[in-house]
């Protein structure tokens, strides 16, 4: 028989029995659905985790001090320097404290950043309203705060903040801006801070020094020219603050977070969860195939005697099992289109319901995995189509002849 042929057998057969057909139908579509909703959560949830770390600077590395002695200000214009680190584009101070804001009645302890005007580009930071720390606040050491939408909106509530004076350990500050509510959650989220000077939080909140009698500083940020050199800037940072920290005999004192690495590590595990759901939904999916194999069993013995009667008119058991492996394949492959047609509506159904808030549950259907879960449903129906195919070919002519 000619594929065509076959083909349109497999569907006369198929539409000769449409109430069994539409069952056998559902189980895959029930089980291609779960798969295309779980693997869009796990999707979303990959998605939406790397745009929040990307979103504060991939192109960055945080250095910390790993011992009492402190990172300094000499630190800091060594990582500047172009001779000794050509790969960084510059090197950013933090000084945080941890403080009680207040205004009015109302107040709210929360990390209180010190800083400089090129933390806002390298932290992609949005404003809402007003300025960012300026230079010249920082050579004044000026009484100026930024704070960020979460504590904003807890100060002020509706009221509009810049030029309000808001008390930071007794002292009056200024606010001269507002930041945009970002819901980055635990990766870095500027919601909760406030952000001053770094020479504020040294000269009026936080006098703290090194050994050497520097200022000392929480961390620095290094930005690096091009994310592809990473390692390379890495590499800089450190023999950089071997010399300046004088630790040609000593252990590094520092350590470097690459967020890169953090990236990475994040795409591993999205991909594990990923699995996880996918394996999950293929349960269910492994149901269906089972019923798909179940049905064409009955089709088979309800056929018997038109196989037979087949085989005695020339029918090759190729022709025999190509048919009935096709009626499967075109089983599972309807159940899979109308599948993902439903587990796209229900991801978008949960996506705009925005279960967890405005920054929940995100459900990302990409092509791949429209392509997986229709692959997938064509091998189910080819695994499970098989035996009964064999079965439907291997019956003898004149037993099948025979069979009422």
């Amino acid at each position: 028989m000619l594929p065509f042929d076959i083909l349109r057998a497999a569907a006369h057969s198929l539409g000769a029995n449409r109430l069994r057909s539409s069952l056998a139908l559902l189980g895959i579509v029930l089980g291609i659905s779960s798969v295309v909703v779980l693997l869009a959560i796990g999707r979303g949830v990959s998605v939406q985790i790397t745009d929040q770390i990307g979103n504060l600077g991939s192109n960055l590395l945080f250095v910390y001090s790993t011992t009492v002695e402190e990172l300094t200000l000499e630190d800091l214009e060594a990582l500047r320097d172009p001779q000794f680190a050509p790969s960084i584009e510059t090197a950013i101070p933090e000084k945080q404290t941890f403080a009680r804001i207040d205004f009015g009645r109302k107040s709210r302890r929360t990390n209180i950043v010190g800083t400089t005007p090129v933390f806002a580009d390298a932290r992609n930071v949005k404003l809402a309203s007003g300025v960012f720390v300026t230079a010249p606040h920082v050579e004044n050491r000026s009484e100026v705060v930024v704070l960020g939408g979460t504590v904003a909106q807890d100060l002020f509530g509706n009221r509009e903040p810049l030029g309000s004076q808001v008390r930071i350990r007794g002292n009056e500050y200024t606010v001269v801006g507002t930041l945009r509510t970002s819901g980055g959650g635990g990766f870095g989220s500027f919601d909760t801070q406030a952000f001053v000077p770094y020479t504020t939080v040294h000269y009026r909140l936080q006098r703290e020094q090194a050994i050497s009698g520097q200022i000392t500083l929480s961390q620095i940020i290094v930005k690096v020219r091009d994310t592809a050199d990473i390692a390379q800037a890495e590499e800089e940072v450190k023999s950089t603050l071997r010399v300046s920290r004088r630790l040609s005999d000593k252990a590094d004192d520092f350590g470097i977070f690459n967020q890169q690495e953090l990236l990475n590590a994040i795409g591993n595990v999205s991909r594990a969860i990923s699995l996880f759901l996918g394996s999950i939904a293929g349960i269910s999916l492994l149901v269906g195939g089972i019923g798909i194999m179940n049905i064409m069993l009955v089709a088979v013995t309800e056929r018997t005697r038109e196989i037979g009667i087949r085989q005695a008119m020339g029918a090759k058991r190729r022709d025999i099992l190509a048919q009935f492996v096709t009626e499967a394949v075109m089983l599972t492959i309807g159940g899979g289109i109308v599948g993902v047609g439903l587990g796209i509506s229900l991801s978008l159904l949960l996506q705009s319901l925005q279960l967890g808030g405005e920054n929940g549950l995100t459900a990302v259907v990409s092509p791949g995995i429209v392509s997986l879960a229709l692959g997938v449903s064509a091998a189910v129906g080819l695994f499970f189509g098989i035996y009964p195919a064999v079965r439907a070919s291997g019956l003898n002519p004149i037993e099948a002849l025979r069979h009422e």
